[in-house]
């Protein structure tokens, strides 16, 4: 059985806010675990690098990792919720210092 989309989400974040988009993605198996996940704050004024991505996290080719700024890397993976909890700190924190 092919994993479940569990998560779809797309914020557009008003320019008084900072700009840009906010994607958020998830897929899970049977058991509810998920499996795959993409998480992004995409500001094309912000980075011009990483197709726009200013921070996110995914575990696209099976690695956990982190873009920021147009750099990556490696990142500990607990669980998904640890992952969620970090995405939104480094987001607001590039929205803060935006």
């Amino acid at each position: 059985m092919a994993d479940k989309k569990i998560l779809d989400t797309l914020y557009h974040v008003p320019k008084k806010r900072g700009n840009g988009l906010v994607r958020t993605e998830a897929w899970a198996d049977a058991h509810g675990t998920v499996t795959h996940y993409n998480l992004a704050y995409i500001n094309h004024s912000l980075s011009h690098k990483d197709h726009g991505r200013v921070v996110g996290y995914d575990n696209s080719h099976h690695v956990h990792h982190r873009h920021y700024m147009g750099q990556v890397q490696l990142v500990d993976f607990i669980n998904f919720d640890e992952i969620q909890e970090r995405f939104l700190l480094d987001w607001t924190s590039v929205l803060e210092k935006a």
